[in-house]
């Protein structure tokens, strides 16, 4: 049974790094689910799981490079590995929002209607995520709802954009 605070996809994560990799993965998924012209949930679901991946690397490179030169000199090799084994929460927490996606599609729901119903679990997630963060800043119940809005204003700007595309 998942502790307290927590859902089967992990919003709240072990530090602010993996949190932060975790909001910034579910809105990249659901800007390439909006931008994407595949024509199966398969397919967009591997378009998003991909580009995420290269997110990622681009992501953990940049911080390897980053630390070299702040540092001066060559990363260590714990450095490396340590950069590559963190941050899979930007991958990860597009899950929920794909097997939505694939789910809805294979319930018989048009593709458009999927991807709908997928950016729709993306922002209710990105909402839970402002919640859970409000709670874990120790704000007050208007500051908490502010920081839902907010999280949840990307994931509802990316389907308003959605429906305007198509």
């Amino acid at each position: 049974m998942p502790a307290t605070g927590s859902i089967w996809v992990r919003l709240r994560h072990d530090d602010m790094e993996a949190t932060a990799s975790g909001i910034y993965g579910l809105i990249v998924g659901a800007a390439v689910l909006v931008a994407s012209h595949a024509l199966t949930a398969l397919r967009m679901s591997v378009a998003v799981l991909v580009t995420l991946t290269i997110y990622w690397l681009a992501e953990r490179y940049a911080r390897i490079v980053a630390e070299r030169l702040h540092e001066g000199h060559r990363p260590t090799w714990h450095t490396v590995r340590r950069q590559l084994t963190t941050g899979w929460e930007m991958v990860t927490t597009s899950g929920l929002p794909l097997l939505v996606l694939v789910g809805a599609r294979l319930a018989g729901a048009q593709l458009e209607t999927a991807v709908i119903a997928s950016l729709a679990c993306t922002t209710g997630l990105l909402c839970l995520s402002g919640w859970l963060i409000g709670s874990g800043g120790r704000l007050r119940a208007a500051e908490r709802l502010v920081s839902t809005l907010v999280a949840g204003s990307f994931g509802a700007a990316l389907i308003v954009l959605k429906t305007q595309l198509h």
